[in-house]
């Protein structure tokens, strides 16, 4: 594919998040990959790491109203977006993940990461740090804040960490696919990982149904 042509590309989902209300291109990374593999139900309660601007959370947002919610955490302030409650810290600061905690109360269903560090021009050291916080997202994971069961999306760039990572992904869940969007750079060494099934972890509580005043259950 030409530069020019890629450009084109790019210049495409940008126009579309503008015309469509998207917070940022990279919101069509999401939609294609849940359209993909179903990663939301109506109704699943949804962390996102790395959220800001917003696309992301937006769009889970989309999928899972008018019962579910999103928690979006990012360094950054995020814009007020509807069904989505914005956290403003470190996702590696254990005050930030106590808030958050204390928050989403049970555990949630799919934890989300499109966390990148800020590009240095050194790829060895811009993969290590992206990794690093990616890292940080999967232990979400494994600490009690996605459900048994649950799903985890994340992206990741290629390097040689990546195996690693990749092992630690399958050690934690039943079924690890890997997927480039369209929506993603021909030439950019980003990878999308869509983790399903948590082997281990805490069970969402399910919510009882309110007793009817006057009903004969007997």
């Amino acid at each position: 594919m030409s530069h020019r042509r890629r450009m084109r590309q790019r210049e495409f989902y940008y126009r579309e998040a503008v015309r469509e209300g998207y917070r940022s291109r990279a919101s069509y990374k999401l939609i294609q990959i849940n359209a993909k593999f179903n990663v939301f139900k109506i109704g699943n309660y949804v962390i996102d790491v790395g959220a800001a601007p917003g696309g992301w959370s937006q769009v889970a947002s989309n999928f899972v109203i008018p019962t579910g919610k999103v928690y979006a955490v990012d360094l950054d302030y995020l814009e007020p977006l509807d069904n989505v409650i914005a956290i403003q810290g470190d996702i590696t600061d254990p005050k930030t993940q106590e808030r958050l905690k204390t928050l989403i109360g049970d555990p949630v269903d799919v934890i989300l990461s499109d966390i990148s560090p800020k590009v240095s021009g050194n790829w060895s050291t811009d993969h290590a740090r992206q990794i690093y916080l990616t890292e940080q997202a999967l232990r979400l994971c494994a600490s009690g804040f996605l459900k048994r069961g649950g799903k985890f999306v994340c992206k990741l760039f290629m390097g040689d960490l990546y195996e690693d990572f990749v092992a630690n992904l399958k050690i934690l869940f039943h079924f690890v696919y890997f997927y480039k969007p369209k929506a993603s750079r021909k030439g950019s060494a980003e990878i999308y990982a869509i983790a399903k099934g948590l082997k281990k972890g805490p069970l969402r509580k399910k919510k009882k149904p309110k007793k009817v005043e006057g009903k004969d259950n007997g």
